[in-house]
């Protein structure tokens, strides 16, 4: 073990110009939301764009996009462990890399939106009340912090493994990944039912919350994980078979095709319907009572989804390595919008009292996501280096 604490230090402390410019890069951002990090501590989340009247902000939005994203590597595992892909199974090990910094990221931005870190005590028994299994809330803290810890196991042990030259048993491992499987749509439908059951909010209280956030993770992961090998097979010629970018360019497709079927008929049904409880949609599309902050956003995110859409519905399109990256881009950020901006922000506007207070995001707010996006970033970086240089046998009992 000390020997691979010194191999890891040596890989994360040494690498090329692009890396070092990386790293500082998000060593940057961190440094510069400090002041806004210290301000929120001192002065709370006055400081942010939330109200009263919108009392989940730009955190929120990021905490509900980021455990699709988590969710969204078990589009890899299924195919390498379920059904014996081996181009899968090659690569399978960096998507579950990513959905620890995922998780990671969603517990940091809970933190955030909490104010201060030492508000977590008063869920965490004898200090406070953990209020399970009543609360919605501590189910989404029990799966989220359970499907972390199952991707460390899986891939921990599989890492450590190869590092000691040691082959890995199936009985150990196999198991836990069959259980990822089933988590890892736990997680995000657990975050669904954290928004569908309150009755009080007719935007988000309906059955077609959870399989849209679960269609919408397995559009928004793939297409991350996508553009991640590629950067992955560049920095370290990793050698990732183009079957593996077929495999998530069809996973993304189908998954956008689903979720945009599901916005259609969202939009169909306020629209035509003309329903008293539309009126949060409304507002995302064209407005309400003269009120037009989530419009741009809306067009947007619809827009961008549609363009990668009618990318990868082209074969030709698909296959061709630049138009396949730009598409998963517009995907991800697509997706990323509309979780945030069009779903989270929309169910406070208007207010239970017909009023609106419309939001957007503050400057430190901003810096502070942008932070909390660096250290997730920061730490899939680091485990890449570690990890990619032990899969391909570089370092350990397996160099060749």
């Amino acid at each position: 073990m000390i020997k691979l604490a010194i191999d890891s230090v040596r890989l994360v402390t040494k690498g090329s110009l692009a890396y070092y410019i990386w790293m500082a890069f998000l060593t940057l951002v961190l440094v510069a939301a400090v002041p806004s990090l210290v301000a929120q501590v001192t002065d709370g989340l006055i400081i942010t764009g939330m109200s009263d009247s919108v009392s989940w902000g730009f955190y929120i939005a990021n905490f509900t996009f980021l455990v699709g994203l988590a969710a969204g590597a078990v589009m890899l595992v299924i195919p390498a462990y379920a059904f014996k892909n081996k181009a899968a199974k090659d690569v399978v090990l960096l998507g579950e890399l990513l959905a620890i910094s995922a998780l990671i990221m969603c517990l940091l931005f809970i933190v955030a939106d909490m104010g201060r870190p030492d508000r977590m005590l008063h869920m965490m028994p004898p200090f406070g009340i953990f209020n399970w299994p009543t609360s919605m809330l501590t189910w989404d803290v029990i799966v989220l912090n359970g499907y972390l810890a199952i991707n460390i196991f899986v891939c921990a042990y599989l890492i450590l493994s190869k590092y000691f030259g040691l082959k890995a048993n199936p009985k150990i491992y196999m198991p836990v990944v069959f259980l990822s499987i089933f988590w890892a749509f736990s997680i995000h439908t657990v975050t669904a039912f954290l928004y569908a059951g309150l009755a009080g909010r007719p935007f988000w209280n309906e059955a077609l919350v959870a399989p849209k956030f679960i269609a919408t993770a397995f559009a928004a992961g793939p297409a991350f994980i996508a553009v991640a090998l590629q950067v992955v097979d560049k920095a370290f010629k990793f050698g990732i078979p183009r079957e593996v970018y077929r495999l998530l360019g069809l996973i993304v497709f189908i998954s956008l095709s689903i979720a945009l079927f599901f916005t259609g008929s969202e939009i169909f049904t306020a629209l035509y319907g003309n329903a008293s409880d539309s009126k949060h949609l409304l507002y995302t599309m064209h407005g309400f009572k003269g009120a037009h902050g989530l419009v741009l956003f809306h067009e947007v995110s619809l827009i961008m989804n549609l363009i990668g859409f009618f990318i990868l519905l082209i074969p030709k399109l698909r296959n061709h390595m630049g138009w396949f990256t730009f598409a998963c881009i517009m995907i991800f950020v697509g997706i990323w919008i509309e979780k945030g901006m069009g779903f989270v922000i929309p169910g406070f506007i208007p207010n239970p009292l017909g009023e609106i207070q419309e939001f957007l995001p503050t400057g430190r707010e901003l810096m502070i996501s942008a932070a909390v996006w660096a250290t997730g970033l920061m730490i899939y970086t680091l485990m890449l280096k570690v990890a990619v240089p032990i899969l391909k046998g570089e370092i350990g009992r397996t160099r060749k």
